[in-house]
């Protein structure tokens, strides 16, 4: 436990939020304050998907992650835990789904056979209504997610976290059981490797291993000649997964194909595989199936 303790509580007198020791102390637990701890869920390996900042694609490698892994075979289930920004509704095609409940659990929406997914996109009444929650409604939720859900059970469930590393990340490494690991994902410029170089040392801190760094937006293909610009720069996410000693798994191009396919509900994986960046998006893919596998 890091910090003064209180003698009249027990208690640390620091914010669990950002502290080393939350993955192991009875605070960040939640044994003394009577907060709920692991879940009762029947799954092999939680993935996590990070990054640093928003705006870096991270939705996008969590949906054709999980989409991956089904197609492979996997019961898959795909935990969308951006409660203020809950995009995987949309970027699947089944944003106008609503959660439903048979007997005490709540029933996931289905995917396809292998594949489940739960937001909090499916309890809003329309997807411009705001979610003004602090960090106890939050855990709450999250906790259900985990232990209300029928997942059955699951070989991987792929977790969709937030930008940085608040009460979302900090809630699920402690409420999941069986964390493999995190995928961080950035973009090539210095002002978000820097801040994904945050968001691995975070999960470090609390022993979560990092799977590997995805790279998204690396280069962009001119629809005229064909030549890779680099918009954003390149080379960022080799650079951080060097200096972590963790695999770079692959790099995904800019291209107006990936917007479209999120627009449309149709994961990127599962459309033409004529393209270019199609190959990109696949083999970084398969890496990081053949990474979570292991």
């Amino acid at each position: 436990m890091s910090g003064k303790e209180t003698p009249a509580s027990g208690e640390c007198d620091q914010k669990c939020e950002g502290c080393p020791s939350a993955a192991t102390c009875d605070t960040a637990k939640g044994t003394a304050a009577g907060l709920p701890g692991k879940a009762d869920i029947d799954v092999r390996h939680v993935i996590l998907v990070l990054s640093g900042k928003g705006g870096v694609g991270k939705s996008t490698v969590s949906v054709n992650l999980a989409f991956s892994l089904a197609s492979h075979g996997y019961k898959t289930g795909l935990m969308d835990l951006d409660i203020h920004g809950p995009n995987v509704p949309k970027m699947l095609g089944i944003e106008g789904h609503r959660l439903t409940t048979l007997g005490n659990m709540i029933e996931p929406v289905r995917v396809t056979g292998n594949l489940a997914v739960v937001s909090m996109g499916f309890l809003l009444p329309d997807i411009s209504t705001p979610v003004i929650w602090r960090g106890p409604m939050k855990m709450s939720a999250i906790s259900q997610f985990l232990s209300e859900v029928d997942w059955g059970p699951l070989d991987f469930l792929v977790v969709d976290l937030p930008p940085g590393t608040g009460d979302e990340a900090l809630s699920i490494i402690q409420l999941a059981p069986n964390v493999r690991g995190a995928v961080i994902v950035t973009t090539p410029q210095d002002v978000a490797t820097m801040d994904a170089l945050k968001a691995a040392k975070f999960v470090e801190k609390l022993e979560i291993p990092v799977i590997g760094i995805v790279e998204n937006m690396g280069v962009m293909l001119c629809p005229h000649c064909h030549g890779e610009i680099d918009l954003f720069g390149s080379g960022g996410g080799k650079k951080i997964a060097d200096q972590l000693g963790v695999p770079f798994l692959g790099s995904i191009p800019l291209d107006p194909g990936l917007r479209k396919a999120g627009d449309e509900g149709r994961p990127f994986i599962i459309r033409s595989k004529d393209s270019p960046t199609w190959k990109s998006v696949d083999a970084v893919m398969e890496q990081l199936v053949k990474a979570v596998e292991e």
